[in-house]
């Protein structure tokens, strides 16, 4: 399969998507809960039909699951397309811009392609496998930081927090003191790019779907970095992530597993 004619058009669907995004931007908003605290909206309803509908003659044959109620079927099987139409749903609730469009192809359960459009930023970012990660058309690679105390970390926190409080505080105690500062942006797509292109060093999250991060599993892992389980198995499609410029990997699972 020739993923490099695959991810050019895949690309312009993204962007097709994201154009959606900006333009429901300043119209009302019509949030409906699924959870607690976790939202789902019109456009990420909209977004996700039109993504169903355009990747479909991308790649025939190809299962699809998305975040809004597509998510019954086994990604380990098959060529699939792993898709969350709107990620940052209650960042673009509260008009905060880290909002993205998030697709990926997957083979048996590991990214060949994956595509993160970021509509409020017009930032682009794409990987095929083996062809290296790019940001609007430029290569782009993970830090070469190699320290702890220079290195700035993300995460992300699950809807259902309470089952897993003590143990995202005891994370948070030994992140905080340990590096150069913790951010949280609110969407799992774009803090793999952001380890992808140097923004960040280290991207660490306990809960996640396939759709959070399929697409920047890809790019962080073409862009010269590592992702893998939290405890330093094999990365998955949906589970816990650490993602890392490399050079800091195993220093962040020290520091991430510690009396756990």
């Amino acid at each position: 399969m020739n993923y490099s004619a695959l991810l050019e058009r895949t690309v312009e669907v993204a962007r097709a998507a994201g154009d959606i995004i900006a333009r429901a931007w300043d119209a009302p908003r019509a949030a409906r809960h699924k959870g607690k605290i976790d939202l789902v909206t019109e456009t990420d309803i909209a977004v996700q039909a039109f993504l169903k509908e355009q990747l479909r003659p991308v790649a025939p044959g190809a299962d699809f699951v998305g975040e809004e109620g597509e998510d019954n079927k086994n990604v380990d099987q098959s060529l699939t397309w792993i898709v969350d139409p709107v990620d940052g749903t209650t960042n673009f609730v509260h008009r905060l811009p880290f909002v993205a469009v998030s697709i990926a192809l997957a083979q048996c359960g590991k990214p060949v392609l994956g595509v993160v459009f970021a509509p409020k930023t017009g930032e682009c970012f794409s990987a095929a496998k083996g062809e290296g990660a790019f940001l609007n058309d430029r290569a782009i690679a993970v830090s070469e930081v190699r320290e702890l105390t220079d290195a700035v970390v993300a995460t992300g926190f699950p809807y259902d927090v309470d089952p897993s409080l003590d143990e995202i505080l005891s994370r948070l105690a030994r992140v905080l003191p340990k590096t150069q500062g913790l951010r949280r942006f609110g969407s799992a797509a774009l803090d793999l790019c952001y380890a992808a292109c140097g923004r960040i060093d280290i991207y660490y999250e306990a809960i996640l779907k396939p759709w959070d991060m399929a697409a920047g599993w890809l790019i962080v892992e073409e862009a010269g970095g590592k992702v893998t389980a939290l405890d330093g198995t094999e990365a998955r499609a949906g589970g816990p992530v650490l993602a890392s410029n490399g050079h800091l990997h195993e220093k962040a699972l020290d520091m991430l597993n510690l009396n756990l």
